[in-house]
């Protein structure tokens, strides 16, 4: 079994790491799926070799992490990526393409700063949100054993 936090759009509101920082602690993996990755480089320095970054659309100057990411953890192949060039705001349809081509059951993506769930096509896609100061805040928790997940997306504020 492993566990997985899955964050997103932090743009600078580094302070919700420390407040989140038990639950980054306890996790097996984190993926930050970008904006900033610079951020991310933060958590990948408290969490060396379990945190996978991303770049987003705001990382153009010093992009640190990668454009996407195909990551098998124990048997789920999982796709994952900033959503913006795969035109998220627009539809989910070019990041489900995307998840089938690379054969993976669950495709992760950001961009938005909308948690959002839904299963296409036998693929689950999962925005976990934004982390972000401005906004309502929140991250996706994943479980992963053998070939089967569960997701949830956890809601911070309130």
């Amino acid at each position: 079994m492993k566990t997985i936090m899955v964050v997103s759009d932090s743009h600078g509101n580094r302070a919700m790491f420390d407040r989140l920082a038990d639950r980054f602690s306890e996790c097996d993996l984190i993926f930050h799926l970008g904006d900033t990755s610079a951020d991310g480089k933060i958590l990948e320095k408290r969490y060396p070799g379990k945190t996978y970054l991303l770049n987003g659309n705001c990382d153009g100057a010093i992009p640190q992490g990668e454009d996407e990411i195909v990551l098998k953890v124990e048997d789920v192949t999982i796709f994952m990526c900033h959503g913006h060039k795969y035109g998220a705001k627009s539809g989910l349809d070019k990041i489900l393409a995307r998840a089938k081509e690379v054969g993976a059951s669950l495709a992760l993506y950001g961009h938005t700063h909308k948690a959002l769930e839904t299963e296409r096509d036998g693929v689950t896609i999962l925005n976990p949100g934004t982390l972000s100061r401005y906004s309502y805040n929140s991250y996706a928790y994943i479980v992963v054993t053998g070939d089967r997940f569960t997701t949830k997306i956890v809601e911070v504020n309130g």
